[in-house]
């Protein structure tokens, strides 16, 4: 996996992926683009969500949508790594197993999502719920 991060000006850069996906992040003083940690938050989301969708996918659940509400807690000193993240997933479907759900999250949790192990190994409490939605 490769990237490549470029200055643009005073505290904005664009980040781009090595799959040739671009994002701009910016530091907050003019809020034209995402923060750094932002993106390690919806990072650890998207990864999980990716999996929690393809495992209810595979196990032939009706999912109409789902979505990951995300809340990460960080010191008011610096560094300020997170410490913890709260994830809960909202899965919208028809009669869609609360077994199956939960076996997604937690297979997500504990096995497939390297962006949330890597983050638990480093110290971060990772805490996971889950909605379910019928439509």
């Amino acid at each position: 996996m490769q990237g490549k991060v470029t200055w643009v000006d005073e505290l904005t850069f664009v980040g781009e992926a090595g799959s040739g996906n671009s994002v701009v992040m910016e530091g907050g003083r003019k809020n034209n683009g995402i923060r750094p940690m932002e993106m390690i938050l919806l990072g650890v989301g998207g990864c999980a969500s990716y999996d929690v969708v393809s495992i209810l996918q595979k196990s032939r659940q009706e999912v109409i949508s789902c979505h990951c509400e995300l809340n990460g807690e960080r010191p008011d000193e610096t560094p300020s790594p997170f410490t913890r993240i709260e994830m809960k997933f909202v899965v919208r479907g028809r009669k869609v197993k609360e077994t199956q759900v939960k076996r997604a999250v937690e297979l997500s949790a504990d096995k497939y999502c390297s962006a949330s192990i890597m983050l638990k190994n480093a110290g971060v409490e990772i805490v996971h719920s889950y909605r379910i939605e019928e439509v």
